[in-house]
């Protein structure tokens, strides 16, 4: 993925977060939608296709990529001290199997979410932490970007084990920045989220639903 950090640490939107015990990111309402601008990704043919719905668990953002690339990015300040762990219930419903993830080829992924900490003064300067749903990884593998050390994929769900199915995961971002980019964050900057197959020219499908920032 070209400079994928350029991307989406030009953050969108900004919204100041108040102290709590869960801080929700994302509402997933086609008033938000609106308001989110889709960034196609240099070189990419199309944008990823973004919907929203609902079901009994709530509203969830749909992605349909077809040799697409494109995300939607919200700036908000969260207090990693306070609400250090990312948590994410998602689904994918057409996987990318075949692929190899960490190579420039096959860098695509039918599900993320990035963390994004600004570390200076140009966006190519940041650092991320891209939590991903994989299609070939197990759970737990992490990997620099092949087009950027300063982005680490780090697979948080495997469609090995839940293709199809909705899976919650939780991740500490604090510690993360720690292990794969040794800083001491304490607070983030933004986050964003995109499903993307220009690389493979492939199909993926997914689901996004209730993200938010927890204590524990």
């Amino acid at each position: 993925m070209k400079i994928i950090l350029k991307l989406f640490i030009s953050l969108f939107l900004f919204t100041e977060i108040g102290v709590a015990s869960e801080i929700k990111v994302f509402e997933f309402t086609e008033a938000e939608l609106s308001q989110l601008e889709v960034r196609k990704v240099r070189g990419a043919e199309n944008k990823t296709n973004y919907s929203v719905g609902s079901n009994e668990n709530g509203n969830f953002l749909k992605s349909v990529a077809d040799n697409a690339a494109s995300g939607l990015g919200k700036e908000v300040k969260i207090d990693l001290n306070k609400t250090p762990f990312i948590n994410i219930t998602w689904k994918v419903e057409k996987d990318l199997s075949g692929i190899k993830e960490n190579t420039k080829k096959g860098h695509d992924f039918a599900a993320r979410v990035f963390a994004v900490k600004k570390t200076g003064a140009t966006p190519l300067s940041n650092r991320a932490i891209n939590y991903v749903f994989s299609s070939n990884n197990k759970i737990g593998f992490s990997s620099p970007s092949p087009y950027t050390k300063k982005s680490i994929d780090y697979v948080l769900s495997t469609t090995k084990n839940n293709l199809n199915q909705w899976v919650t995961v939780k991740a500490n971002v604090k510690e993360d920045f720690k292990k794969f980019h040794d800083l001491d964050v304490n607070e983030l900057d933004g986050l964003a989220i995109m499903s993307d197959t220009d690389n493979s020219k492939m199909k993926a499908i997914a689901y996004f639903q209730n993200i938010y920032f927890s204590v524990n």
